[in-house]
């Protein structure tokens, strides 16, 4: 019944009627009653794609909604079909670091053991490697999950920027291992445009965030493997993954490259730090012809989705804390204003779901 209910508010959206025929929810509701299932078309599958990032409370990105691109994989049915799927949605969306939009479909999840899942929170993830005496070489949110893809049998080669390997589930059997292929990783080595020694930190980034771990949820069914990317606001990399204390923590390096004073707060020794590392990140990928926004254009857009849907006469469901840049917030647009509270029952969404069994460990960031 729930499945019903779904696909009639789905196909009674407008973005829908305007799509499909008039007898399609007729269609689907024939499909669900004789089989228990029905199977959107690929306009359809697009569309709710497009919908779920604009119903997506966390996302700042929304102004670009409409660009999405969709690819199928619901024919993958082996782990390596999957793998491949994924190699193309990178190749696809970094389009040589012109990045775009692109989220790739796999097939609903119908039953526990016939769906496929994507253990890593992002395609592209660095290793972190802790010591015996606790020290983290790498990604110290990525420890965990370094320790159980080890555990399966891989083996980086130890440096700050290893890169994970993909983890992938199907159909309820054990979970099979890929080595991303270079060539599909686009990196940017961090430079700086005053600092020459700034090479010198050997710090880099990957220029796709593609989110990996998050359910698409779309007329009732559960697409449980939906890797969607974007493109990275600057200061996610610069003010967050390489300067979070529980992560790359590489401001003090910084500080003292800088000459600062990092034995008092009121030094702000922090704060200057912060300024030209994320001077660094937006100049490294311009220099690298890789497209990123900094964080006050990424405000300023935000507003502009706002200002767009309410003329449409759509609310615009935002979560506070994750609109807001990590980087002075209270300098951009989004900070000085209230939004209609986050509604995480709203549907078409992307979802958070529980890890793949025996996959226990939590990997959702950012």
């Amino acid at each position: 019944m729930r499945l019903s209910q779904e696909a009639e508010k789905f196909y009674s959206l407008p973005e829908l009627i305007s799509l499909v025929s008039a007898d399609r929810l007729q269609a689907v509701s024939r499909d669900i009653a004789a089989a228990g299932c029905y199977t959107p078309t690929p306009d359809e599958l697009l569309a709710g794609a497009k919908i779920a990032w604009r119903n997506h409370a966390r996302c700042s990105g929304r102004y670009s909604w409409r660009s999405l691109q969709l690819l199928d994989a619901r024919s993958c049915e082996s782990p390596e079909e999957v793998a491949e799927a994924c190699w193309d949605h990178l190749r696809v969306s970094t389009n040589n670091g012109r990045l775009r939009p692109v989220v790739t479909v796999f097939k609903p999840r119908l039953e526990p053991d016939n769906q496929v899942r994507i253990a890593n929170a992002q395609l592209i993830r660095y290793a972190g490697y802790k010591s015996a005496d606790g020290r983290v070489t790498g990604d110290p949110d990525q420890v965990e999950f370094t320790q159980r893809v080890m555990d399966m049998g891989w083996r980086g080669a130890g440096t700050e920027f290893d890169v994970l390997p993909l983890v992938i589930f199907v159909d309820g059997k054990p979970p099979v291992l890929f080595e991303i292929p270079p060539e599909h990783v686009l990196e940017v080595p961090i430079i700086h445009p005053r600092f020459d020694w700034f090479k010198d930190l050997n710090l880099r980034w990957h220029a796709n965030p593609a989110i990996s771990n998050m359910c698409l949820e779309i007329g009732g069914l559960r697409y449980t493997a939906a890797p969607f990317s974007g493109w990275y606001v600057g200061s996610e990399i610069g003010a967050r993954n390489l300067s979070d204390v529980g992560r790359y923590n590489v401001l003090p390096r910084i500080a003292e490259k800088m000459g600062l004073d990092t034995r008092r707060n009121a030094s702000l020794w922090r704060d200057r730090a912060l300024l030209e590392l994320n001077e660094a990140v937006l100049f490294s990928y311009a220099e690298a012809g890789v497209y990123v926004v900094d964080h006050h254009t990424a405000a300023a857009q935000f507003v502009a989705h706002i200002e767009r849907e309410t003329a449409a006469g759509r609310a615009v469901p935002a979560e506070w804390s994750w609109i807001n840049p990590a980087m002075s917030p209270s300098t951009t647009p989004t900070f000085h204003r209230t939004y209609d509270p986050p509604d995480f029952d709203l549907r078409p969404n992307f979802v958070k779901q529980d890890p793949p069994e025996p996959w226990s460990t939590d990997t959702q960031g950012l």
